[in-house]
């Protein structure tokens, strides 16, 4: 069965505010902008609204320090995290070229974490 979704105001009002972010949101990051111009929109209408943009495809979904971040790019989200002070940076990886022998497939976007001691923590002995 396939499962045909309503337009809705709230949708088509959802679908105007998500097409302003330019790079990673959250859905309260949504919620709130959306809120402001309607003040009966529910949170878990944007939960679902997001949850069908991703089963789409129209949107990708990480996750960023225990919270679900959305993107329209297919772009990588990766993190190095420090096992010792527990900092988190934001990596930048281009490539997978080591590892798509290793998949049946195409990669579209990836999410990485890498863990180990930073520069400063090193230092520090």
């Amino acid at each position: 069965m396939v499962h045909i979704s309503r337009k809705t105001k709230q949708k088509e009002l959802l679908q105007g505010e998500v097409k302003k972010f330019s790079s990673f949101f959250t859905a309260e990051e949504l919620f709130a902008k959306a809120s402001k111009k309607d003040a009966k929109l529910g949170i878990a209408t944007v939960y679902r609204f997001l949850g069908e943009l991703v089963t789409r495809r129209a949107v990708h979904s990480y996750t960023c320090e225990r919270k679900t971040i959305y993107s329209f790019d297919e772009q990588s989200h990766c993190h190095f995290i420090c096992e010792r002070c527990g900092k988190k940076e934001h990596l930048t990886i281009n490539s997978l070229d080591f590892i798509k022998s290793k998949i049946k497939g195409v990669i579209c976007h990836f999410q990485i974490d890498v863990s180990g001691i930073c520069q400063r923590c090193k230092e520090q002995g």
